[in-house]
């Protein structure tokens, strides 16, 4: 069957909260794909760069320095995928707004891009795997067979972050979460190094009026057609 034989890489990049994660997840076990999540990866890192500090702040001198000492690694459980750094569970603790408010920050070094994206085109080099993020479809993976581009307004991707937040028993106003998001926002289509942008050849989805399931029906049809091409 065309779905068993042929692997491609499939690119999800978009703004954050728009699904991008839950999408993958889901097309992943359709496929019987493997799932990289690339900003959990950028998230571990700004997690260990939070612990080096007492006060809470990035220091980037220090965690530079730091890097070969950072290794992750993404166990599959059922309770879905955990994001293990250096052999810690931490897949709650890089949910928190702290890691949230400098994520974008730690993702803008241009060396930390190319130590994260470095491990991330290796693990494509077999193809048959899914990934999302900011910049798969334009940096990581430039020639992945299929590209998607996600979008939602403001205020509908920090009501979904607020209540995946809460699922994870982190306690913050959906106002911090919304001024997080367009934060976030600016700063991730504003760095210099790898801008969160469209792929020319990414298929775009407005998401906001759009069930999980809807998008996941859109996403799916386009793949099948690439695998029978």
């Amino acid at each position: 069957m065309f779905l068993e034989k042929k692997k491609i890489i499939i690119a999800i990049d978009g703004y954050a909260s728009t699904g991008k994660s839950s999408q993958a997840k889901l097309l992943a076990n359709f496929f019987n794909y493997s799932y990289i999540d690339s900003g959990a990866m950028y998230r571990a890192v700004t997690y260990y760069a939070l612990q080096q500090e007492p006060k809470g702040e990035i220091n980037f001198q220090l965690l530079l320095k730091s890097l070969v000492n950072i290794k992750i690694d993404f166990l599959y459980t059922i309770k879905g995928q955990q994001t293990i750094l250096n052999g810690k569970n931490i897949s709650k603790k890089i949910r928190s707004l702290e890691v949230d408010s400098q994520v974008s920050n730690v993702a803008s070094n241009e060396h930390i891009r190319f130590f994260l994206t470095t491990q991330q085109k290796m693990m494509g080099i077999n193809k048959g795997i899914i990934m999302d993020g900011r910049d798969i479809g334009t940096v990581v993976f430039p020639s992945a067979e299929c590209k998607f581009f996600l979008t939602a307004s403001p205020e509908i991707r920090a009501k979904r972050r607020y209540n995946e937040q809460l699922k994870f028993g982190i306690k913050n106003s959906y106002n911090e979460v919304l001024q997080n998001i367009i934060n976030r926002d600016y700063m991730d289509t504003s760095r210099e190094v790898n801008p969160l942008k469209k792929a020319k050849d990414a298929i775009a989805i407005e998401v906001s009026d759009l069930s999980l399931y809807e998008v996941f029906q859109l996403l799916k049809t386009e793949i099948v057609s690439k695998l029978k091409n």
